[in-house]
């Protein structure tokens, strides 16, 4: 354990941002204490992939530039001290139901190639990936993303913290209710405006399903896979007994119920894609508030001479929590240095 000689930090957020950015710092011997709820948020529901090529879009070319360093990192030590089961998948399929669906996922793969990141064009996606249903031809594979257990991975980090010497705290409600400390880090989601009035923080709400493998059915798939379905976004993300699916996307406020339309259409194209899902066991279903912003680029950096923010990543942070880490301990490092 570290002795704690850099300063006292405290992390308002005990999600995957916030225990990140908590562990960087304790590795990097300040002393932080956590202030969190008790309640599951965003990151328990999330589908844990880490798919910055898959989930890319022409237009966010930034968000491309993180994601793929922040890969990077997940790959070069973010890992270190994670049990090694939390990775659940390394590769992605990304494939096309329909013509139009093709057309899309081919103005996908040329933007990546044209930003220096070409992907693997298939014609015979199901010879990758036998599960798919008959007639889906048209795909491409990005062969260096991964996905994760997320409600494993923020137990390890928790752990880890924990081994570190982190302090537990309950959540705050004002920035004045956070204690004594050096420097303070806005790691909380969609509750960061109310910390900072005027974060561009929005949350949009997002239904993800969990369905157990059983006995009799056919295998996990080893790799996620994403698709478009006439129009509409749905991934199967592996687990160690079975797979999750996701995730829609709409503004509810801060409604959390998961809805009957919602679960039905990810059932629906989940089992268009693939259909040997039908015969697994339907086990959760959940709802989850993402932090967006309206670039959807995440929220990282000073704010003043104390306050740092960590928040607004959107549909990406289990994908960009070892970029952030790095950032705020960037910024810690600088505010040091002054």
């Amino acid at each position: 354990m570290p002795a704690h000689t850099r300063g006292t930090l405290a992390v308002i957020g005990g999600g995957v941002i916030g225990l990140s950015v908590a562990r960087r710092a304790l590795q990097d011997g300040w002393a932080v204490r956590v202030h969190r709820a008790e309640r599951a948020g965003a990151s328990w529901v999330a589908g844990g992939m880490l798919a910055p090529h898959s989930e890319g879009w022409p237009g966010e070319e930034r968000l491309l530039q993180i994601g793929l360093e922040s890969l990077r990192l997940w790959r070069e030590g973010f890992l270190d001290g994670l049990p090694p089961e939390v990775v659940t998948a390394r590769e992605s399929l990304v494939v096309a139901v329909d013509p139009a669906d093709a057309a899309d996922l081919k103005t996908v793969a040329a933007w990546l190639s044209g930003q220096g990141h070409p992907v693997t064009l298939t014609t015979s996606a199901r010879e990758v990936e036998p599960l798919l249903a008959q007639g889906i031809r048209h795909g491409f594979r990005a062969e260096t993303e991964l996905a994760v257990d997320n409600r494993a991975v923020v137990a390890a980090l928790a752990a880890e913290c924990e081994r570190l010497g982190v302090e537990w705290a309950p959540p705050v409600a004002a920035l004045t209710d956070a204690g004594p400390a050096d420097t303070v880090v806005i790691a909380n989601g969609i509750d960061a405006p109310t910390l900072w009035p005027g974060l561009p923080v929005r949350p949009v709400k997002g239904e993800v399903l969990r369905l157990r493998w059983r006995r009799g059915c056919l295998p996990v798939p080893q790799r996620v896979v994403r698709a478009r379905v006439h129009g509409r976004q749905v991934y199967v993300v592996p687990r160690a007994d079975g797979v999750v699916v996701g995730a829609t996307q709409y503004e509810h406020g801060r409604d959390t119920a998961p809805t009957v339309s919602g679960v039905r259409d990810l059932l629906d194209d989940a089992c268009a894609v693939m259909p040997a899902l039908g015969e697994y066991e339907f086990a959760e279903a959940a709802a989850g508030l993402r932090p967006m912003t309206p670039d959807n680029l995440p929220l990282v950096g000073r704010l003043d001479e104390r306050t740092l923010v960590a928040a607004g990543h959107g549909r990406s942070g289990f994908l960009l929590a070892p970029w952030t880490a790095e950032s705020i301990a960037a910024e810690l490092e600088g505010a040091l240095v002054r």
